[in-house]
């Protein structure tokens, strides 16, 4: 049986024609190749309704082989009921006179008597001068046609009306297809992003990203959907932004084994919600550590001891040191004014290793601060103030440090005045290294409601009058 035979097709090469040495690559085994290979079937008619074409997909969905079908008159009594066979031939043939692709739907006979329904694609095929001389229709069962177009139609909502971003990243890293979605949230157009590399795009986070797509292209999705911290460059600034992603490995199903094609990576923008879940965690436990704290207080005889206590239970996972400072000669009141306000040390946390506060300043001595010093400004103003040193090499850091009478490492300072019974008794200081954000406004907020503590305590003990 010749190779256009196998395939389900009627050419036959003439005596004089190329080919019959071998030396023509294309011909009746080109064409059945290409029929074969095609992952739709494909039968065709010629004018007169004969079978001409049927291969292998055809085969299978229908179980008629080339042989039986080919040569056949129309599809009546084995391919179609004798009882629809006039009106799907009629449809089919009828491509050979309209224009463009005409599109069907009817149910076939497969060999062992069963039905099957099927989507048809027919179109005219033309001879050399031009005329209609048969149609070729190509048919696949219609579930897979539906599933086809689903595909089809969710992959084109994904990367158009999806309320989540949706980037498919190639084996290299970069992005290959972005929605709108992705494309807003990273700050750049859809197509300003593709082919960069993530790092231009993130300047804070692209390392773990690009490693969970590096993961997944080597061993597949991973099983949660992962919360990413990232920072976006846009034009308008950088902006830290918390994407919960999930990620699925891309492979070719037109490959016989797993080719992967890259990542298919989708995320959903939720700052917002982690903020507030870090906000009412750091909220719970600082309430506890005032709860905590002020327990531990009552317990103690001596106030200063209470004050100390109170210090350092505000510590833990807010600032590095903290110092304790009363005004010198008293309590001022709202209503004095005079001379330069000068400040004392009563306790503060060790330099060195870390241990609870000690009481210091017992001689009475003035610390050394410069005008303009932010805890006098704390008691001059009556209400919290930040410092920081900024963003300047470690050195300066040091030098500015220093010269405010602080830790060497200290970067970020709070104060909070001491207020009690109307009066200020002096300022707390809260002082954070370089591994550490500067302070906050609900920081400030949190170092009044401590200092508030601290002042009740001094004020009890009278310290300006004990010492």
């Amino acid at each position: 049986m010749s190779a256009s035979r196998r395939s389900g097709t009627t050419d036959e090469l003439g005596p004089d024609e190329p080919g019959r040495d071998g030396s023509d690559p294309g011909g009746p085994d080109l064409l059945a190749a290409l029929l074969d290979g095609m992952d739709a079937a494909l039968c065709a008619f010629d004018a007169d309704g004969v079978v001409t074409h049927w291969n292998r997909e055809a085969e299978r969905i229908l179980g008629w082989s080339a042989d039986e079908a080919v040569g056949r008159r129309g599809l009546a009594g084995w391919a179609v009921r004798s009882a629809d066979a006039e009106e799907v031939e009629g449809r089919l043939l009828a491509a050979m006179h309209a224009p463009g692709r005409q599109v069907h739907e009817f149910a076939l006979l497969t060999k062992d008597g069963g039905r099957v329904l099927v989507r048809t694609q027919s179109a005219v095929v033309r001879g050399p001068d031009g005329k209609p001389v048969g149609v070729y229709c190509a048919f696949s069962e219609v579930h897979t046609q539906i599933d086809l177009e689903r595909s089809i139609a969710l992959s084109e909502a994904l990367f158009e009306d999806a309320g989540w971003g949706v980037v498919l990243v190639d084996v290299d890293l970069r992005p290959a297809v972005v929605n709108v979605h992705a494309a807003r949230a990273l700050g750049t157009g859809r197509t300003s992003v593709l082919g960069r590399p993530l790092g231009e795009l993130l300047s804070q986070g692209v390392e773990e990203l690009e490693s969970a797509l590096q993961h997944v292209l080597a061993e597949g999705a991973p099983p949660a959907p992962a919360e990413v911290w990232v920072t976006v460059r846009t034009p308008e600034g950088e902006r830290r932004r918390c994407w919960r992603s999930g990620f699925v490995r891309l492979a070719s199903p037109l490959a016989e084994e797993p080719v992967p094609l890259g990542v298919g990576w989708l995320f959903q923008d939720v700052t917002e919600a982690k903020q507030g879940e870090q906000e009412a965690s750091l909220l719970r436990f600082r309430a506890q550590q005032l709860h905590r704290a002020s327990r531990a207080a009552a317990e103690c005889e001596d106030p200063v001891e209470a004050a100390t206590v109170h210090l350092d239970f505000a510590l833990a996972g807010f600032a590095d040191h903290a110092l304790i400072d009363r005004v010198a000669g008293g309590p001022l009141a709202d209503a004095e004014s005079g001379g330069p306000v000068r400040l004392v040390r009563v306790a503060a946390t060790p330099s060195g290793a870390p241990g609870p506060s000690k009481v210091a300043g017992r001689a009475g001595l003035p610390v050394r601060y410069a005008e303009g010093h932010p805890a006098l400004q704390c008691v001059e103003r009556v209400g919290a103030l930040r410092a920081s040193a900024g963003a300047v090499p470690a050195e300066e850091a040091r030098e500015w440090a220093l010269a405010r009478q602080w830790p060497p490492d200290a970067v970020h300072a709070l104060c909070a005045v001491l207020r009690s019974r109307g009066r200020t008794l002096g300022v707390v200081t809260f002082l954070r290294g370089a591994g550490r954000s500067a302070f906050e406004r609900s920081d400030a907020m949190y170092a009044e409601d401590v200092a508030v503590r601290i002042a009740a305590a001094l004020d009890l003990a009278g310290l300006s009058g004990a010492e």
